[in-house]
C-alpha cells in the first residue's frame, strides 16, 4: 500500500495532467495514444488514465475524442469540406471509426449533421458558439430533461 500523496506532489501532477490536456488540444490532428502522452510526462499510461480521469472527467482517450469531434463539428458547419476530408482532417484513420465516433457523441451521422446546418449561429459570440456547438455524449444527452 503507498502513502497518500502530498499537496506538493499532487500539485506536480496536475501540472503534468494539464501538459497532456494542452498538447491533446494542440494535436489532436496528429497520432496520439495514452503510453506517448504518458512518456511525455513521466507517468505509467495506467496512472495517467486514472488521475486524468480523476481530474477532468473523462479519460485521455474519450478527452481526445471530444477534441476531434468538436473541430469536425465546426468543419461540418462551415461547409467547404465533405465528410470524408473532415475525418482525416481531425486526425481520424477511417472514415467508419470517424461516423461511429461522430454519431455517438453528437447523435446523428456526420453527414446528416452537415445537411441540417442550416440554423446559423452567425453574430452569437464565440464562447456561447462553442457552448451550443459541444457534442454531448449519449448518455449524458439522455440525462437532460426535455423542454
Amino acid at each position: 500500500m503507498t502513502a497518500p500523496a502530498t499537496p506538493e506532489q499532487r500539485r506536480s501532477d496536475l501540472v503534468r495532467l494539464r501538459r497532456v490536456r494542452d498538447r491533446i488540444d494542440r494535436e489532436y490532428a496528429r497520432p496520439l495514444d495514452v503510453e506517448a502522452l504518458a512518456r511525455g510526462v513521466n507517468l505509467s499510461a495506467g496512472h495517467l488514465s486514472r488521475q486524468f480521469k480523476l481530474a477532468f472527467g473523462e479519460s485521455p482517450y474519450a478527452y481526445l475524442m471530444t477534441r476531434r469531434i468538436e473541430r469536425a463539428m465546426a468543419l461540418l458547419r462551415r461547409g467547404d469540406l465533405g465528410v470524408t476530408e473532415v475525418c482525416f482532417a481531425v486526425g481520424f484513420q477511417s472514415l467508419g471509426t470517424f461516423s461511429t465516433r461522430f454519431s455517438e457523441l453528437v447523435g446523428m451521422p456526420p453527414s446528416v449533421y452537415r445537411a441540417q446546418q442550416s440554423h446559423p449561429t452567425t453574430g452569437l459570440p464565440a464562447c456561447v458558439e462553442k457552448q451550443v456547438t459541444r457534442p454531448i455524449r449519449n448518455r449524458e444527452a439522455d440525462a437532460v430533461p426535455a423542454p
